[in-house]
C-alpha cells in the first residue's frame, strides 16, 4: 500500500511539474552523455576560437621594390574578423546556457529535453548557430587566402611572409569555428534523433 501511494505522489508530481523522468535504458543514458559531451566541446571550440582570434595582432616589416615597409595587422582591421568573433561569442554563449539548463535538468534526474516543442526549439538554434559559424568562418578563410596568395597580376603581395604569426593565428581561429560548426550540426542531428523516437 505504501509503495503504491508513493508511486502515484511521485507520478502526480511529475505532471504537475512537467518534468519528464530519466529512463532508466542505456540508450537514454547514451543520449544525454552525449548531449552534454557536444555542447561542452562546442562551447570549449567558440571560446578557443575567439581568445585565438582577437590575440592575433604582429608588427614587421615588408619589402616592396627594394623599400622595407613597416606593416601592423590586428584581427580588427577586417570586417570578416570582427563577424567571426562575433558569431563565435554567440555560440559559446548559446551552448554555455544550453550546458547549464541541460545540467540542471540532470541534476533534477529528468529528461534534458522536456517537450517536443523543446526539441524543436533546441532543433532551431543549433541549425542557426551552426550556418552562421559556417558563414563567418567561409567569410574569415577568403580574406585570410587573399592575405597569403596576395593578388594575381597586381602589386599586392604576400602579407603572410612577414606577418606569419598572425597568419597562423587566424587560420587556426577559423578552424576552430568551422569545429564549432560541425558540432552544432551533430547537436542538431542528436535532436532529430530525439524527436523521432518520442
Amino acid at each position: 500500500m505504501d509503495m503504491t501511494k508513493t508511486s502515484t505522489i511521485k507520478d502526480a508530481a511529475t505532471v504537475e511539474t512537467g518534468a519528464v523522468m530519466i529512463e532508466p535504458s542505456a540508450t537514454g543514458r547514451s543520449y544525454h552523455v552525449m548531449h552534454v559531451a557536444l555542447r561542452l566541446v562546442c562551447l570549449s571550440a567558440s571560446i578557443v576560437s575567439v581568445v585565438v582570434m582577437i590575440s592575433a595582432k604582429e608588427k614587421s616589416t615588408l619589402s616592396l621594390y627594394g623599400f622595407d615597409l613597416p606593416v601592423y595587422s590586428k584581427w580588427s582591421f577586417s570586417d570578416s574578423f570582427d563577424y567571426l568573433v562575433g558569431v563565435s561569442a554567440a555560440a559559446a554563449a548559446h551552448s554555455l546556457l544550453q550546458l547549464v539548463m541541460t545540467s540542471r535538468m540532470l541534476l533534477n534526474k529528468c529528461s534534458i529535453i522536456s517537450s517536443k516543442k523543446h526539441a524543436w526549439l533546441l532543433f532551431a538554434g543549433d541549425q542557426v548557430f551552426a550556418y552562421a559559424m559556417m558563414s563567418c568562418a567561409s567569410a574569415s578563410s577568403g580574406v585570410t587566402n587573399l592575405n597569403r596568395t596576395g593578388i594575381k597580376h597586381s602589386s599586392l603581395p604576400n602579407f603572410c611572409k612577414p606577418l606569419h604569426s598572425f597568419c597562423d593565428r587566424v587560420a587556426l581561429s577559423i578552424a576552430f569555428a568551422y569545429f564549432g560548426c560541425f558540432l552544432l550540426a551533430m547537436s542538431s542531428v542528436l535532436d532529430v534523433v530525439w524527436l523521432s523516437e518520442n
